[in-house]
């Protein structure tokens, strides 16, 4: 991913998931307090055990046994709830993570998407986001905690026997050992499955958006062949680096059992010679057990350690190229001036530019036409004009303040937009049309009106409350070009930019698109369409003529069309 550095901003965005964990220290500390009281009751196993070996057996106390076993239950319950309370405030934790960056993150995900058309999935931020959640409600960062408290195992086996203590320590440092090299070995690989699994999920993704057209030209198998060797790109690197990683965890596990075993054999040996009780046979076993179970989870887990380590890397990265926007001042509504300065626009992935030193000013009121041939730049200048894509130089300007001045969630109900391919959104007829919004259902009627699509409305099973499915694929492309008319002028905005609004309008949808406009220059909007049909030309005051990025032609519609028929 490329990297945009902004000045001032980029320590603070880097360290942004950091500074949000930092909120939650106290709860850590609380954690590590639980943390503290669940290992020192962990002893309570190995005391019970010297106490019926060392004290019951020989006294051959029936009461004894019952004070220390009711004891012991007491001390086991204990710990099951100090380790209930551990997990949950771990998922709380995760929760209040994800309630923190989930709108930062969301909104991060479409500045990439705009800036990076189609590089990065729409989810794959917020599973990285899932991912570190997982991890911090999972049991692997629970061993974290657990782990640091091997050496008070360790030193009771010490003052058991230094030879207990002794092999207790060096199979602690052998699983170690396993840990590290697992983490070695599968790191490349498993960063690289993740690549690969995205690239080819992106692929699959596309294909399935355009099945009607893959359908329809018989290009099924050819680009199935084409996903498949991204998809077993992708399982080759899974297999290796999943391969390796159950190596070592195997390893680890099985010394684990084969070294709590062998304990038996070696306390066995210093009962023998006197060193040691029998109950302390039994009870350093357990302890070796309870300091090697944490090493042990680190080393099962450890591949959702670096699956968050690497979610935790890419979210930092993405959060340092898209810092959070400040606040910006809410400048008053705009009239609906628009003016380009030298304006020079690359479009996102692009290396050459689509509009080239372009200056223009629209007044506000006026109905502008944008015509040219294909390439010109159209399109270029519409999506800059919004704000979508940002100027390489030059600047664009709403009412005297640049476009990038304006809150965006602000601005947005003040501009209307009608893009050539219609996207609409899962959900009924009226909520996309209100844009997801809470308004009067006089707004939305309105807008349908206006745009000619109320009849088309009422005849449809449930009326405006039809559920259609995402990008409108239970409508026509007349029916959605339609509903995206009504959805960009409701609300009667400042600014309406339309994209080709009629390439697939029949006769009376044509008509009700220029019936649309004169209403929006009766109300004092800025109109801008683009169009390759001279019909519509006629409502405009004026035309742009755009040639390879560059305004060739601009001025009252007469002039420009006497012009273009050589009589100017």
């Amino acid at each position: 991913m490329q990297k945009v550095v902004v000045p001032g901003k980029k320590k603070e965005a880097q360290d942004e998931i950091r500074k949000v964990l930092k909120k939650f220290r106290s709860i850590f500390i609380q954690v590590g307090i639980f943390s503290f009281f669940i290992n020192l009751l962990v002893l309570a196993a190995p005391i019970y055990m010297l106490a019926v070996y060392d004290i019951v057996m020989p006294a051959k106390s029936i009461d004894t046994l019952i004070v220390i076993t009711a004891v012991i239950i007491v001390f086991f319950i204990a710990m099951g709830l100090l380790e209930y309370i551990r997990n949950k405030v771990m998922i709380i934790v995760s929760n209040k993570l994800d309630a923190e960056l989930n709108e930062r993150i969301y909104n991060a995900a479409f500045e990439i998407n705009l800036k990076y058309p189609g590089k990065v999935a729409a989810a794959e931020p917020i599973n990285d986001l899932h991912t570190i959640k997982n991890f911090l409600s999972g049991p692997g960062l629970l061993s974290f905690f657990d782990a640091p408290w091997f050496p008070l195992y360790i030193g009771i086996m010490f003052a058991f026997s230094p030879v207990y203590g002794l092999y207790g320590l060096g199979a602690t440092f052998i699983i170690i050992g396993f840990t590290v090299v697992n983490d070695f070995v599968t790191k490349k690989g498993l960063k690289e499955s993740i690549a690969a699994n995205q690239k080819a999920k992106n692929n699959f993704v596309n294909q399935l958006r355009n099945a009607e057209v893959v359908e329809a030209m018989g290009m099924k198998k050819s680009l199935f062949q084409r996903w498949k060797k991204e998809y077993n790109s992708f399982l080759l690197t899974h297999n290796e680096a999943t391969t390796k990683s159950s190596l070592y965890t195997n390893l680890s596990k099985s010394f684990r059992m084969m070294s709590s075993s062998l304990m038996y054999g070696v306390g066995a040996v210093l009962a023998i010679a006197g060193m040691i009780s029998p109950g302390m046979i039994i009870a350093g076993a357990v302890l070796l057990g309870r300091a090697l179970a944490p090493i042990s989870q680190l080393v099962a887990t450890w591949k959702n350690f670096t699956a968050a380590k690497t979610s935790y890397a890419k979210l930092n990265e993405l959060l340092s190229e898209f810092p959070q926007n400040s606040e910006k001042v809410e400048l008053p509504e705009p009239k609906g001036n628009l003016t380009f300065l030298n304006v020079v626009t690359v479009p996102p992935l692009g290396k050459n530019p689509v509009l080239k030193n372009l200056s223009i000013h629209i007044p506000a009121g006026d109905v502008v036409g944008i015509i040219g041939p294909s390439g010109a730049g159209k399109t270029s200048f519409a999506k800059t004009a919004l704000g979508v894509w940002k100027p390489a130089a030059g600047e664009v300007r709403l009412d005297g303040a640049e476009i990038s001045q304006y809150n965006r969630d602000n601005i947005g109900k003040y501009i209307g937009y009608l893009p050539q391919d219609i996207e609409l959104f899962s959900g009924t007829i009226a909520e996309n049309i209100a844009r997801f919004q809470e308004c009067e259902d006089s707004e939305i009627i309105q807008a349908a009106k206006m745009a000619g699509v109320h009849d088309m409305i009422l005849q449809m099973p449930d009326g405006y409350n039809t559920k259609i499915g995402a990008g409108g694929s239970t409508l026509s492309g007349g029916q959605r070009q339609r509903i995206g008319l009504a959805r960009a002028i409701f609300g009667i905005p400042r600014l309406v930019i339309l994209d080709e609004p009629n390439s697939n309008l029949d006769d009376a949808g044509e008509r009700a698109l220029m019936q649309a406009i004169l209403e929006l220059k009766k109300q004092g909007s800025t109109v801008i369409f683009i169009t390759h049909k001279t019909n519509l030309l006629n409502l405009a005051d004026k035309i742009a003529l755009l040639r390879n990025g560059t305004l060739a032609m601009y001025g009252p519609k007469n002039e420009v069309f006497a012009k273009l028929n050589g009589k100017g």
